[in-house]
């Protein structure tokens, strides 16, 4: 399930432009934040049981099907991100 905020966006520049381009920037860092503390907590776990290495996991090739998976989910998360430039509401 995709939260969405409530209310009206704050603002913080004097251009409206900005205020897009920032709010897409913090979403990014909060994605990738949170991203990076997940993959790391997997990576450990993973390595710590012995299930795979490290360098199993860098030099891991997906397969067709993983790749359609993976690019659509990019392109929901790029619509998410970008959101605050489509919708003018």
């Amino acid at each position: 399930m995709v939260r969405k905020a409530k209310g009206k966006r704050p603002i913080y520049f004097n251009h409206p432009e900005l205020d897009k381009l920032f709010a897409i920037v913090m979403a990014l860092v909060g994605e990738v934040s949170v991203l990076r503390e997940r993959l790391d907590t997997i990576e450990r776990l993973v390595e710590t049981k012995g299930i795979l290495s490290i360098a199993e996991l860098e030099t891991y090739q997906p397969d067709e099907k993983a790749d359609q998976e993976r690019e659509k989910w990019r392109a929901e998360y790029i619509a998410r991100i970008l959101r605050t430039i489509t919708d003018d509401t």
